[in-house]
């Protein structure tokens, strides 16, 4: 059972490198929030400033009361759309350093669903904010 004070390292043994269509589907309609550090990682990977990659690459959002950043999605005048960094031929183009939040997400697994309330709980919600807790709710 996956709980709030599971440690990643239990729940990175329950990912795999999956590249079947259900878990390919987030990154056809959306993309995945960033977390603290992880601009600097992708940005050095794509041998890019920080800045460079929040300009072109990355776009604000807000979830539960707190603002993250998140890569662009290709819209078609929808609010919806790829990854900026997801290419039908090659997949992910930034899989070795994407985003824990796209990493944990297993949509063909019958825990995937909870993997994603863990990262919720432990990575998104301000325990400290009660507005957050509220919008969580």
């Amino acid at each position: 059972m996956i709980a709030k004070n599971t440690p990643l390292r239990e729940i990175l043994n329950l990912v795999s490198d999956c590249k079947c269509k259900e878990c390919e589907s987030g990154c056809r309609f959306g993309s995945g929030v960033l977390i603290k550090g992880e601009e600097k990682r992708i940005a050095r990977f794509l041998n890019i400033s920080e800045e460079e990659l929040i300009k072109n690459y990355l776009e604000e959002t807000e979830q539960f009361n707190r603002k993250f950043f998140k890569p662009k999605l290709k819209r078609d005048e929808k609010p919806y759309g790829p990854c900026i960094f997801f290419d039908e031929k090659k997949k992910c183009i930034i899989h070795h350093v994407k985003p824990m939040q796209c990493k944990l997400s297993m949509s063909c697994k019958p825990y995937g669903e909870e993997i994603m309330l863990w990262f919720m709980l432990n990575y998104i919600i301000d325990k400290d904010d009660p507005e957050s807790i509220r919008q969580f709710a």
